[in-house]
């Protein structure tokens, strides 16, 4: 494992990351594209989420269906902005936690140099990761069931603040969930 530090306005080390990111990605990216274009690429892990909320999508308050992406163009136009910064004023941006303002320059590096290898301009961003998946895996093989999980968002999600409670509506929706009141 190589280590890199970027330290602000360092731009030598940001070209040798971004290097080192590339050349890392080359043989994955190149077995990937000779299976096709894909129709759709989703991102699904905290560094995502972090970079869509910096891109302009809603917080995670705003609820799991509501879209977040990432494009090419905001990753580019993000890198030198995060790569000028310290963590702790990137901790201070929307989005960044400071558990994570470390390593958001690089995962923003890797994130874009994927989205170009794989001629991607736009990612949709999961709002479940690993964690989320072990959980579903475990309860649908301890259960010997099948669940039906579209990966995409309902159609109707709606909040009422007068109700204490979350609608969902629309084709294949099954359930109303219980959620605690805003105050």
């Amino acid at each position: 494992m190589q280590v890199f530090e970027v330290r602000p306005g360092a731009r030598e080390q940001l070209a040798a990351l971004r290097a080192h990111v590339r050349n890392t990605l080359r043989e994955v990216a190149d077995r990937l594209l000779w299976e096709g274009v894909p129709d759709r690429v989703i991102g699904t892990s905290k560094t995502f989420k972090q970079l869509a909320r910096l891109s302009g999508s809603p917080a995670q308050r705003k609820g799991p269906f509501v879209r977040r992406r990432v494009s090419a163009a905001d990753l580019e136009a993000w890198i030198p902005q995060l790569a000028g910064l310290r963590a702790g004023k990137r901790a201070k941006l929307p989005g960044v936690s400071r558990s994570r303002s470390r390593q958001i320059l690089a995962g923003a590096v890797v994130a874009r140099a994927a989205m170009k290898a794989l001629n991607v301009d736009c990612v949709d961003v999961c709002p479940w990761a690993l964690g989320e998946g072990i959980v579903l895996h475990y309860l649908q093989t301890t259960h010997n069931q099948s669940f039906d999980l579209p990966l995409r968002p309902l159609p109707e999600v709606a909040y009422h603040e007068d109700r204490p409670w979350l609608q969902v509506g629309g084709q294949g929706a099954r359930a109303i969930a219980s959620v605690p009141a805003r105050r």
